[in-house]
């Protein structure tokens, strides 16, 4: 059995572990900077007066 395939379907290369094809997945090397919006202001808002220890543990 091959190493590695790629599934023309998804575009995603997979790796062969044992008996399994498990797919290579990376993350983005920068973090995207994206706008929260109205309600992701309100709602961190609301979690640093109500619930300071959720918002302290973000």
């Amino acid at each position: 059995m091959e190493k590695y395939i790629y599934d023309e379907s998804n575009g995603l290369w997979y790796e062969l572990q044992g008996d399994y094809y498990i797919p290579c997945l990376t993350l983005p090397t920068e973090k995207e900077h994206k706008p929260i919006g109205l309600w992701g202001q309100r709602h961190k808002r609301y979690l640093q007066e109500h619930k300071r220890t959720v918002y302290t543990s973000l």
